[in-house]
């Protein structure tokens, strides 16, 4: 199974562009004064690593021979402060480093969720949550690596390389020479291992995000509810074993290979260290050379070693590490598909008229505006699909409608087809019609989830388009069928709808959704945390909060979709009482098919296949004998 993790398979490697580079430099640019006392600090730090070798020289070749006890004492007085100034210079570049790291990451991080926040709905309908999280967290991290720690470990270790054989040489060149000499044979052995162990860690961290992926899936709410209603506990526990079971023994095979590393590493170094301890014995002997210069040289190689085994794997490292900017900026640079106009206007004493004007629309895929496929450590295209064959898998284009419904199947090309309509402050606007015609992608294109391929959306005569997103934010209240509510406490949820209410303006909202009862005789009231995705609280309750939070937010248009399908009858009287008296001076759309919802409203937009195909009021709908007529009829319809 993991025969191929010892195989010298050829390996993608990230290629760094003049303009990538560039533009990562260009985050740095702030921090330069700070990047230079990083140099200068590394600078410090090698000469200051160079004067303990050169101090055992000293001791062992003049001090110890010519029994100098005031030699001695400032010799150890040396070798006392020098760790104890290393030590200091080092905690100084740490913190100056981890300023610029983490300024970086801050910059970049923020400026993502930014850009990601303004992406258009269709873009998060097309991009799983994993893949942004990576971009947003492992991807930032790699960048932050690039800065504070590939950049300065590359620089670091050239600068000591550097100055070891500076000194080594002028010490004696032709034992710094023979030190040097094995480091091809090192460097062949280093290089192969290191490739066997980069396509282990590879493995392993797809085999870990699988593992992952699956208890993630499996592990929320959600997932615990479906395995427990299926009875599925048995074969999930199975599932998980297998993948943890394979992160096991790759886990193992990369200790080994690891371990394989480091005794390589250990093996050259110690056949410089025997050669020059052997010929500068014999020199020696010989009298060309003291012992202290010997010592001395010993004690350099092993650090030349490591700068050098360092530099060996820079490259690689350095490119893998600048390509998570190239994935950030990715993000970044991806066209807002809804975007606000050079010169937006406000919507100044709004009245809240709703116009539809030959609009058409239809779901589509912009490539431009999606993240590429990218081959990243740790991303997984599937949880539950490797468990499937073809034959199991559900062609979701295809959409079946039952043929003793006797409704017109819903598939097509266009989602809406030039729909127009005008809905004046005031009025209520009920949008009836079969699942799929067309209802909730309509009321989408009022906020601007979407913009509509052709014809216009007008608030009080404006077009949409040109006004301000939180402008127009601000006059759309929109209660959705599926109600999200954040982990958070009930006073919290409220509040999103408005920032600033005061506790009167909250539990008045409360009151009019008819849930302000229902809060107090919670224990903690209005400080219950309402759970994850708000599942501590039911349907009704939930759908009953979020019509509070829009109450809260005052809006001059309301959108409900099926904003009373949760709740019992006696509830439902009671909020269709309050939505009366709140909907009294506001332009509200409803989805509804609750018969008394239907009757209070003062046009019904009948929808068919993305078309309004019949307009008027219940009587007058019935009368027609149509699509109305027959959804009426159907034995579903609640009445």
């Amino acid at each position: 199974m993991y025969h191929h993790f010892f195989s010298d398979a050829p390996e993608k490697r990230p290629k760094v562009t003049w303009w990538l580079l560039k533009r990562v430099l260009g985050y740095a640019r702030p921090y330069y004064k700070a990047i230079i006392w990083m140099l200068i600090l590394t600078i410090a730090v090698a000469g200051l690593s160079l004067i303990t070798p050169l101090i055992l020289r000293d001791l062992i070749d003049r001090t110890l021979p010519d029994q100098d006890l005031q030699r001695l004492l400032f010799s150890g007085i040396a070798l006392l402060l020098i760790p104890l100034v290393l030590g200091a210079l080092n905690v100084v570049q740490r913190y100056i480093n981890a300023r610029v790291g983490e300024g970086v990451v801050f910059n970049l991080r923020t400026a993502l969720f930014s850009h990601m926040q303004r992406m258009s709905l269709g873009f998060f309908t097309n991009t799983k949550v994993g893949e942004l999280m990576s971009r947003l967290n492992n991807d930032v991290i790699g960048a932050q690596n690039a800065i504070s720690t590939t950049f300065v470990n590359i620089v670091t270790n050239f600068i000591q390389a550097i100055a070891i054989l500076s000194v080594m040489f002028a010490l004696e060149w032709r034992i710094a020479a023979l030190s040097i000499a094995v480091f091809p044979l090192f460097l062949l052995i280093a290089r192969n291992v290191t490739k066997r162990l980069r396509h282990i860690i590879r493995i392993q961290l797809n085999l870990n995000a699988k593992m992952n992926s699956l208890a993630n899936e499996l592990l929320n709410i959600g997932g615990s509810l479906l395995i427990k209603l299926f009875g599925r506990a048995a074969e999930e526990d199975r599932r998980f074993q297998e993948r943890a079971v394979e992160v096991r023994d790759i886990g193992v095979r990369r200790a080994v290979v690891g371990m394989t590393f480091w005794v390589s590493i250990g093996l050259f170094s110690a056949v410089g260290i025997a050669l020059v301890y052997g010929v500068g014995g014999y020199m020696v002997i010989a009298g060309t050379l003291t012992i202290g210069t010997i010592v001395a040289m010993g004690a350099y190689l092993g650090n030349l070693y490591a700068s050098l085994q360092g530099l060996v794997n820079a490259p690689v490292e350095f490119a893998t590490s600048i390509v998570s900017f190239e994935r950030v900026f990715e993000v970044i640079d991806l066209p807002l598909e809804i975007d606000e106009a050079p010169e937006a206007k406000i919507l100044e004493n709004p009245h809240g008229r709703l116009e539809f004007d030959n609009v058409t629309f239809r779901y589509q895929v912009n490539e431009k505006a999606l993240l590429k496929s990218v081959e990243r450590f740790g991303q997984v295209d599937n949880v539950l699909g490797d468990h499937l064959s073809d034959s199991k898998r559900v062609d979701e284009d295809v959409v079946i409608e039952s043929e003793e419904s006797g409704l017109p199947i819903q598939a097509r090309e266009l989602a809406l087809e030039n729909i127009s309509f005008t809905a004046h402050p005031g009025q209520l606007v009920a949008l009836v019609g079969p699942s799929g015609a067309g209802k909730t992608t309509l009321t989408y294109l009022v906020p601007r989830l979407y913009d509509p391929d052709s014809g216009r959306i007008l608030v009080d005569g404006q077009d949409i388009r040109n006004l301000g997103l939180s402008s127009l934010a601000a006059q759309i209240g929109m209660v959705t069928q599926e109600t999200y509510l954040f982990h958070d406490t009930i006073r919290v949820n409220l509040l999103y709808g408005k920032l600033d209410a005061t506790k009167a303006e909250m539990e008045a909202a409360a009151r009019t959704a008819n849930i302000h009862e229902f809060i107090m005789g919670l224990p903690e009231r209005y400080e219950t945390v309402v759970g994850e995705r708000g599942y501590r609280l039911s349907g009704g309750e939930k759908q009953r909060i979020a019509l509070a939070r829009v109450i809260l937010k005052d809006p001059r248009i309301l959108l409900l979709d099926e904003a009373t399908s949760s709740l019992d009858s006696e509830s439902e009287t009671l909020i269709q009482e309050a939505l009366k008296r709140v909907m009294a001076s506001r332009t509200s759309i409803v989805i509804a098919h609750r018969l008394s919802t239907i009757l209070a409203a003062d046009l019904i937009l009948v929808m068919d296949r993305g078309r309004i195909v019949e307009y008027g009021k219940h009587t007058e709908l019935l009368a027609q004998g149509g699509l109305y007529a027959r959804l009426y009829r159907t034995p579903s319809q609640p009445k």
